[in-house]
C-alpha cells in the first residue's frame, strides 16, 4: 500500500471543522477526544497521516515537505509568505483581519499620528497596511491578549482577528479598517502536487466538490 499523504492540521478554531471536512470528502479522520495530546494520528483506512501543529506552523511544514498538505486561515499563510501551492479555499474559517482602536478615541478614521504603535500577532501584514498609507508605525509583537494593549497604554491601535466583534466591543475597542477577509485554505508542498499527483489532485478535487455543495 502506498505511503499515506501527511497533513498539517492546525490546533484550535478550525480543527473541527478541517476533520469535518475531510471526513465529507471521504477520508477516514480522528475521533474526537482521539487526538488528545498526540501530535501525529493515522487515518483508519490508511490514506491520510495527520500532524497536529500549531496554526501558525502549518504553512512551514508545508514549505519544508514535512507535509504534503496542510489547513490554515488566509491570514497566516499571508502572513508567514511561505513557498506553497494554495489549491482550494476551503468554506470554514470565516473570520477579518482588522484594525481597532479604542471606541472614545478623538478620531476614528485612520487619521492618526504618523508613527502609531500598533499591538499585533501580525507584524508583516500590519507593517505592510500602514505603510502602504504613508504611516511609519512601531509594531509590538504579542502572543496573545492583544486586545489589552490600548486599555493600558501600551499601544494605540491593534491589528487582530475578528469574528462577531463582541470581544472588541465588550473591550471598549471599535473597528476602524479591514486589511484581509479570511477563510480556511487548502496547502500543498511544490514536489508533492508534482511527485503524488494522482494523490493529491485526488483529495483536492474530493474537497471541492463537498465545497461545492456547501
Amino acid at each position: 500500500m502506498a505511503e499515506p499523504l501527511t497533513i498539517a492540521i492546525p490546533k484550535g478554531r478550525l480543527t473541527d471543522d478541517a476533520f469535518a471536512f475531510l471526513a465529507r470528502g471521504g477520508y477516514a479522520v480522528p475521533n474526537n477526544g482521539e487526538n488528545g495530546r498526540r501530535l501525529v494520528l493515522d487515518g483508519a483506512d490508511g490514506r491520510l497521516r495527520f500532524i497536529m501543529v500549531k496554526p501558525a506552523d502549518a504553512p512551514v511544514f508545508v514549505e519544508y515537505g514535512a507535509a504534503d498538505l496542510g489547513i490554515a486561515g488566509l491570514d497566516v499563510v499571508r502572513e508567514a509568505e511561505r513557498d506553497v501551492y494554495e489549491p482550494l479555499q476551503l468554506p470554514f474559517g470565516y473570520c477579518r483581519l482588522v484594525v481597532a482602536g479604542k471606541t472614545d478615541r478623538p478620531e476614528m478614521a485612520l487619521r492618526v499620528e504618523r508613527s502609531p504603535r500598533v499591538a499585533t500577532r501580525f507584524p508583516r501584514l500590519t507593517e505592510a497596511f500602514f505603510r502602504k498609507r504613508g504611516l511609519t508605525p512601531e509594531v509590538i509583537v504579542m502572543a496573545g491578549s492583544v486586545e489589552l494593549a490600548p486599555l493600558i497604554g501600551l499601544a494605540d491601535l491593534i491589528v487582530d482577528l475578528v469574528q462577531t466583534g463582541v470581544t472588541l466591543r465588550e473591550n471598549g475597542l471599535t473597528e476602524l479598517s479591514t486589511i484581509l477577509e479570511s477563510q480556511a485554505v487548502l496547502l500543498a508542498n511544490r514536489a508533492s502536487y508534482r511527485l503524488r499527483s494522482d494523490e493529491v489532485r485526488e483529495l483536492i478535487d474530493r474537497l471541492a466538490a463537498v465545497a461545492r455543495e456547501t
